[in-house]
């Protein structure tokens, strides 16, 4: 990858963290066969929705239904990016048709796209060049709140103080 990759820990309700269980986390797809096995055993209603994804401290992605959280998915440890994706099949290969970091158990910033795409190509699954969908995620530094800036307009809904430019939600 060439460039440090930041490692990004849970910031979601910490009662959240309670529904870890050792192993019981997203699905590790480590190959392209692992992710055949995956994709062949998801119903159709399944796969029409986004799943929720991680991608572990070791590159690892993680897939887990969407509704299930974050922090479940990466198994409580850190993650090197994290969002939802959805994929779709065409001609025997499969696609990702959309990817976002929408995490607010993480709050990835939008440079963490490179880890997934690694680990999109490590399984060979063809992807966009980027995110589909980018949040921002900053914390106000007067406040407190957790923001998603829309718009570039970096100033928080809570108290309209000024959001710093840099990510800086650990």
């Amino acid at each position: 990858m060439g460039t440090q990759q930041r490692n990004y820990r849970y910031v979601g309700p910490a009662e959240l963290t309670a529904l870890v269980r050792p192993g019981g986390g997203g699905r590790t797809i480590c190959s392209p066969a692992d992710f055949a096995e995956w994709v062949a055993a998801r119903t159709p209603d399944e796969l029409a929705e986004p799943f929720t994804f991680v991608v572990d401290a070791a590159g690892v992605l993680r897939l887990a239904p969407r509704r299930s959280e974050h922090v479940v998915c990466a198994d409580g440890g850190a993650v090197l990016s994290a969002g939802e994706l959805s994929f779709h099949e065409e001609a025997g290969h499969w696609t990702v048709d959309e990817v976002s970091n929408q995490s607010t158990g993480y709050c990835p910033d939008i440079s963490s796209w490179p880890a997934v795409a690694a680990a999109l190509d490590r399984i060979g699954i063809a992807r966009p060049s980027g995110f589909t969908q980018e949040l921002v995620f900053r914390r106000c530094r007067s406040c407190r709140e957790l923001a998603i800036v829309r718009e570039q307009d970096f100033v928080c809904l809570f108290c309209s103080a000024d959001l710093p430019l840099e990510w800086n939600v650990a």
